[in-house]
């Protein structure tokens, strides 16, 4: 049985309990965080704790722990190696259902860890390109927040799904803006494209190093705004999140992108970062 963390403790998964009148499960008032782990180690976690504070300080929702040390322990705990690790804060439970919270209220604090390839040490040929649809974005307006009320991701995910397909990129007043579960990029004549960060998307950590490595290795890159037919006519689209790296996306809505076949600079791009990867984890 693996093991989890809740509010201080280290227990057995089926061992731990929240009250029925938490928050985060009666009105989904809670962040979260998914953070992977390769040979027990964190992968650009002081991003990713970053990004976590902005979540808590954009709800108003206190929590000062050492992040790092319950999340490593933690690892060490389901024996380390390759996991991902999901954390979420959730405002905590007052023992009854009210709109109205308390500023003084005590965080309920979760964290569970989920094995995940070891995507550093892959080649190109291990990476599956994907099929997209094109949806609503029906989500709320600080998707800059890394919020668990994950309503809208679940139903466009269950579209894309009956669609027969493996993603669902979401537009919203006419522009492109993420995947339910992923940051977007294209590829026109050799130039990176990607939505401009804003309240409509969340700023990726991966997103953050795609564009860094970009410019560190001389590869033109900008964020815009991206429409549909922009869209389709790209020479290459990619999908990225924390968990995955970088993905090819070789078919929207029934049409292949370009050739239908993993792009050039997809494949530079996954080099570079996988190398970056190899030599974080590797010292």
């Amino acid at each position: 049985m693996k093991t989890v963390y809740l509010n201080g403790e280290y227990i057995a998964a089926d061992k731990a309990q929240v009250s029925v009148f938490d928050r985060g499960f009666l009105f989904g008032d809670s962040v979260y965080e998914v953070i992977p782990f390769y040979q027990g180690q964190g992968f650009r976690l002081d991003e990713h704790l970053q990004r976590l504070g902005h979540s808590l300080r954009g709800v108003q929702i206190s929590a000062e722990f050492d992040w790092k040390e319950i999340l490593t322990r933690l690892v060490e705990l389901n024996g380390g190696g390759n996991l991902s690790v999901y954390l979420q804060i959730s405002r905590g439970s007052s023992g009854s259902r009210s709109h109205i919270y308390d500023a003084d209220m005590t965080p309920t604090v979760f964290a569970s860890c989920s094995p995940i390839k070891d995507i550093y040490d892959a080649g190109l040929d291990s990476v599956d390109g994907v099929r997209a649809i094109v949806t609503a974005d029906l989500r709320w307006g600080r998707c800059d927040i890394k919020s668990t009320g994950l309503l809208p991701n679940i139903l466009v995910m269950q579209q894309a799904r009956q669609a027969g397909v493996e993603e669902a990129l979401m537009i919203r007043d006419g522009l492109l803006t993420e995947g339910a579960s992923c940051n977007l990029f294209l590829v026109d004549k050799g130039v990176i494209y990607t939505p401009k960060r804003g309240s409509d998307i969340l700023g990726g950590t991966t997103r953050e190093l795609i564009l860094q490595l970009a410019d560190e290795n001389g590869i033109p890159a900008q964020e815009v705004d991206i429409d549909y037919e922009r869209l389709l006519a790209a020479d290459e689209v990619w999908v990225s999140s924390s968990t995955r790296a970088v993905v090819p996306v070789l078919e929207i809505d029934g049409q292949p992108v370009a050739d239908g076949k993993k792009g050039p600079l997809w494949a530079r791009m996954f080099e570079l970062f996988t190398c970056y990867q190899r030599d974080l984890m590797k010292g």
